[in-house]
């Protein structure tokens, strides 16, 4: 999805659903997909963000995607920046 911004009458830039580029995961699910015989199948994550304002789809080695469910499982505050394509796990306050 492209990046909006649209300006309001004071010629401000307003965020919209599209402009925000690091969002919360809300729910996730993994997929695997057959391939042709004897080739290995294809590992899928989707990351619905904000409650379904933003979804993105990820392909995964199968080595990946035993690592994130286990992170996933035990993380309770997610994050991922759409820009750079990066998950952010937990959230620490400075000095904890």
């Amino acid at each position: 999805m492209a990046r909006q911004e649209t300006k309001s009458q004071n010629s401000k830039p307003r965020m919209t659903d599209d402009s925000l580029r690091v969002r919360q995961l809300t729910h996730y699910q993994f997929s695997w997909t057959a391939r042709e015989s004897g080739e290995s199948g294809i590992w899928t994550l989707q990351l619905v963000l904000d409650e379904g304002a933003w979804e993105e789809v990820l392909t995964i080695s199968p080595e990946d995607a035993d690592a994130l469910q286990d992170v996933l499982e035990n993380t309770s505050n997610v994050f991922y920046d759409i820009d750079r394509r990066v998950l952010m796990f937990g959230v620490t306050k400075a000095g904890d």
